[in-house]
């Protein structure tokens, strides 16, 4: 499933004034995990059991979330969906059998604060779980991140890159309780990168100037097109041919539509590459190698 919140403070806690979801249903016929999240999150939007800025779990199921595990960062582009798998311990009373099919749980990440996120995604499955207690199961979920998303409700834009931060949801369809947990660690959406470089003349005369050119761009969630990043730091590094090891010749900043150009002399056969470290809001990304041939 995947979720977009826009948010408003309701009596100092988290509401979620607008929500979007697919109509997707159990394959039995049975409560779907879209159809519970969001009557857990409208049931949380009523303000009859009020999301809190708390590490601690929310609601009346009695379970905690533990031990969450996602990725460092992950990289979107202007295309595909992205889908990246979270891990993570949950702790609950020992009459919860999580194997029932009316138990459900899964992962989400939300941007910005959790009394105020300004977006909130989730996977289009609930997570698969496996005992190992009478109290504690081990889950693996999805989190969906999709750039193409037409409806505003459901868009992700480019302010939203960077930091996002974990949490944790079940419910008991049986019951009709539910919790989630804010507050689970962090990962860092980021909007793709590509690099080019070139260097010529090739092949070259010994001793001769190489003018090495290229672009540092970037995804754009808005319009679904790569941009220059402007104002960013990059290196540019040789590897002699027959080496595996590339050493930075001298660092240059791009320009206001991304491109980068520089000269350095020729000396001995080798690749020239464009590196950038990269941003929270941006991965880092090298360029290929481009093989000169010096006479």
């Amino acid at each position: 499933m995947h979720l977009r919140a826009t948010v408003a403070a309701v009596s100092g806690a988290l509401a979620l004034s607008a929500l979007a979801l697919p109509a997707a249903h159990a394959a039995d016929g049975g409560p779907s995990y879209r159809d519970g999240v969001a009557r857990v999150l409208a049931q949380h939007t009523s303000g009859k059991a009020a999301f809190a800025a708390t590490a601690a779990p929310i609601g009346d199921l009695d379970v905690s979330f533990s031990d969450f595990k996602i990725a460092k960062a992950v990289k979107v582009g202007t295309t595909n969906k992205v889908t990246t798998y979270v891990t993570y311990t949950l702790t609950h009373a020992a009459d919860i059998d999580v194997s029932d099919s009316n138990v459900l749980t899964g992962p989400l990440i939300y941007r910005g604060s959790a009394d105020y996120p300004d977006n909130v995604l989730g996977g289009e499955a609930p997570a698969t779980c496996v005992d190992k207690t009478a109290t504690t199961a081990t889950c693996k979920g999805p989190v969906d991140i999709n750039p193409r998303e037409t409806d505003t409700d459901l868009k992700l834009f480019n302010a939203q890159a960077g930091t996002w931060h974990g949490a944790g949801l079940a419910l008991d369809f049986d019951s009709e309780k539910s919790a989630v947990q804010f507050g689970l660690g962090s990962t860092l959406v980021q909007r793709n990168s590509q690099l080019t470089v070139n260097a010529a003349p090739e092949p070259v005369k010994k001793g001769n100037t190489l003018t090495v050119t290229g672009k540092l761009s970037r995804a754009n969630w808005e319009d679904h097109k790569y941009h220059g990043y402007t104002g960013q730091a990059v290196k540019l590094q040789f590897r002699k041919k027959g080496s595996s090891t590339y050493t930075t010749l001298k660092t240059l900043k791009t320009d206001s539509t991304g491109a980068l150009k520089t000269t350095t002399k020729a000396t001995v056969d080798g690749y020239y590459r464009y590196s950038f470290a990269g941003t929270t809001t941006t991965p880092a990304v090298s360029a290929a190698g481009d093989f000169v041939d010096v006479k």
